[in-house]
């Protein structure tokens, strides 16, 4: 066995596990590291931002099912990672983040940059551990790739002191692999259970949750689904688990990413078998109306998930794809394929019955014309990342997606500024992707700053900006206050000019004012961005008090259709 320098031993690992590009940035603490990395095949981008650095690991693992690593030097950068963390372990992704610390015989001291990162970290990482020892990197490395893949995947957090990472240690990376990851199998009596709910039910649904998406089991969901021809939802994190050009595709019920006649169709369920969901109370609202006249199966791979929100009639364990494979063929050995019947027909006469316009010619533009004319622009395997606020909102409820891992959204957690660095993850992971990144212009300029690392790099994306000058989310939930306080954006001329700011990093951008120049500076921003291998933004002044369709206590609020909306209860009062 070769004694080789400790980092070296912690790069072959991180290379072994499928890991082809890093986002960081080098400080005095994490130097060794960086020495190691040197000659590996390992690509690294150097961002500007620690949080930034995490978001595009998580956009990275995300389109790939890998784990995605984040690198920074100590104090600062780490605490500044703890919002990506939080973000990873609210929506379930797999990424490992890499800290220098100071010398171990320095911790104690108050030394430079010297804060207790891992017990900071420990609350939204599965796993925080700082290494001890020099010839415990190979194996500490390993367990955190299995640990973020394993069961419910999330995040781990390595400390690293610099007088480790000088050390050294015995090592031979052709006598070690990546340790294996059980796939947890069902029960043959849970699946049976099951299967004969969903046979009894009159008006049964299957709720695909994000689950779905990270278990890669798009295609047991639809032959589960086409075989016993029931209605499937998604849940904002399961957008893409299903097509929504599909006769099955049920729409989206809940409180604000929703579809109303998803809503109409949900309430006129008697079963729902929820895969990979955490029954989330923006997709719930008020429980009481959310579980009324129907029963519920739950399937999860984490055990406690089970029960945390509400108790299902039937819990079911295990990883999505096996559980979906195991119904299909139980469902097959005790009949043939179903013939639509009226519950399908239902579901086909609210979707075309209770529809929102997104074809409105209004100036200023209407949001939903800024999402009509992305959904008839951009082919249907565009890779969309979005983020949070009355955007994210409005994407959920009118933007379509047809494909697994094509549609990412930080659902939970919501930092504001996710997108961009996001969707340099992505396009890092694919680079022959269409990316193309929907944001606010509140949320732009939170980590606009990365738009340097894309501009450096040459990695390009479209972005779309929804701008209606206000933090409009907030502006929207202040109503029932009576006030508008605190959340205007607007100031001088207009605020930030977008196209300058943009033409400041050396990326072209174009501001639309007119529906139909929508089109138009999106078929430019796709041409330009291939051209100059540049982020492209697109700027859409949107009309500045519009309002996203939500839960019953907004009914007041001005809408953009006369019709009801059939909602999920939700109380904005507290």
């Amino acid at each position: 066995m070769k004694r080789i320098p400790c980092m070296e031993a912690a790069v072959a690992v991180m290379e072994s596990e499928g890991v082809d590009t890093v986002f960081g940035i080098p400080g005095a603490a994490i130097l060794p590291l960086y020495a190691a990395m040197r000659t590996s095949s390992i690509r690294h981008i150097t961002v500007r931002h620690e949080e930034g650095g995490t978001h595009a690991a998580d956009g990275w693992a995300r389109v790939t099912g890998n784990v995605g690593v984040s690198i920074g030097t100590s104090g600062p950068a780490g605490t500044n990672m703890i919002t990506g963390l939080y973000t990873a372990m609210a929506d379930s992704v797999p990424i490992v983040c890499l800290t220098g610390q100071a010398a171990r015989n320095k911790l104690h001291q108050e030394s430079f940059q010297a804060v207790d990162i891992v017990e900071i970290a420990k609350p939204v990482t599965k796993w925080a551990v700082q290494l001890k020892e020099p010839a415990q990197a190979p194996w500490v490395f390993r367990e955190a790739f299995r640990v973020a893949r394993s069961g419910r995947p999330g995040p781990v957090l390595i400390d690293l002191p610099i007088d480790v990472q000088r050390g050294t240690c015995l090592y031979d990376p052709e006598l070690d692999e990546p340790f294996p990851v059980d796939v947890p199998e069902p029960t043959a009596g849970s699946v049976r259970a099951a299967v004969d709910l969903l046979a009894g039910a009159r008006r049964p649904i299957i709720l695909a949750g994000g689950g779905v998406v990270i278990a890669d089991a798009a295609a047991e969901l639809r032959a589960l689904a086409e075989h016993m021809r029931i209605p499937v939802q998604v849940t904002l994190m399961g957008k893409g688990a299903f097509p929504e050009d599909h006769p099955l595709f049920a729409g989206m019920a809940g409180i604000q990413t929703q579809t109303r006649w998803g809503n109409a169709a949900f309430l006129e369920s008697d079963l729902v078998l929820a895969v990979g969901a955490r029954f989330g109370d923006r997709h719930t609202g008020d429980l009481e109306t959310y579980r009324r006249g129907r029963r519920f199966v739950h399937v999860d791979i984490e055990p406690t998930q089970i029960g945390r929100v509400f108790e299902p009639e039937l819990g079911v364990v295990g990883h999505a794809r096996p559980v979906l494979a195991a119904m299909t063929e139980e469902a097959r050995r005790r009949t043939g394929r179903r013939e639509p019947g009226d519950w399908t027909r239902r579901v086909g006469e609210l979707r075309g019955t209770l529809p929102r316009r997104d074809d409105f010619d209004d100036v200023p533009i209407k949001p939903p014309r800024v999402f009509r004319e992305i959904n008839d622009f951009f082919p249907r395997d565009t890779t969309f990342v979005t983020a949070i606020g009355l955007y994210q909102i409005w994407s959920g409820q009118f933007q379509k997606t047809f494909l697994p891992r094509r549609y990412l959204v930080c659902g939970q957690a919501g930092p504001l500024g996710w997108e961009v660095p996001a969707a340099i993850g992505v396009k890092c992971a694919h680079p022959e992707r269409q990316v193309v990144a929907v944001v606010g212009d509140y949320s732009f300029q939170f980590l606009m700053e990365e738009i340097a690392v894309a501009a450096q790099y040459r990695i390009p994306f479209v972005i779309v900006m929804v701008n209606n000058e206000y933090l409009g989310l907030i502006r929207q939930a202040e109503i029932p206050y009576d006030m508008n306080y605190a959340v205007d954006l607007h100031y001088g001329e207009g605020g930030i000019d977008h196209v300058k700011l943009m033409e400041a990093f050396g990326c072209p951008a174009r501001k639309v004012e007119l529906p139909g120049d929508i089109r138009g500076a999106l078929e430019w921003a796709t041409a330009e961005s291939e051209r100059q291998r540049l982020p492209v933004l697109v700027e859409v002044m949107v009309e500045r008090e519009a309002n996203a369709a939500m839960g019953p206590s907004l009914d007041a609020i001005k809408e953009f259709e006369p019709v009801p909306e059939p909602a999920l209860a939700i109380d904005w009062s507290d």
